[in-house]
């Protein structure tokens, strides 16, 4: 089973899914893209945002594969997961997105004007594709969960 490392680790855990519950998780992907197009907020706040639409986007995989992270590094789980579950054609994307996840905790706690709007719009760019990739994979792989 490919996410038995992750099992066995206690970083993952069972999760039964529905079709509501991968809508409103998608509902929350759009308003933070949304969100994160504002240019009335900072680059900080906009690329937080797009960043944890591109998380949220990594739940929606592992909730449709049957699992919830669990225990510390969530975040980093959800991305190597996504690597497992879409194939080593994402694994570029899911670098760059776990390399925001570092980026996005030092806007979060530790400093303002961390990130420039050249990083915003390209995180807000790539969250915006890895969204449609996940709706194309849901569509191909799990189409019983798309309402």
């Amino acid at each position: 089973m490919p996410y038995e490392r992750l099992r066995h680790e206690g970083r993952i855990h069972p999760h039964r899914t529905n079709p509501q519950e991968i809508a409103n998780l998608f509902a929350v992907i759009e308003r933070d893209l949304a969100d994160a197009a504002i240019q009335g907020l900072s680059t900080d706040r906009r690329f937080a945002t797009a960043y944890n639409a591109a998380l949220q986007a990594a739940m929606v995989v592992l909730y449709c594969e049957g699992y919830r992270t669990t225990g510390l590094a969530h975040h980093a789980t959800a991305f190597e997961f996504v690597r497992m579950a879409l194939g080593p054609s994402v694994g570029p994307l899911m670098d760059y997105f776990d390399h925001c996840r570092t980026r996005r905790s030092r806007v979060e706690y530790e400093r303002v004007e961390h990130v420039s709007e050249t990083e915003t719009a390209h995180l807000l760019a790539e969250a915006r594709v890895f969204r449609d990739t996940v709706r194309a994979w849901i569509e191909r792989v799990h189409p019983e969960l798309v309402l």
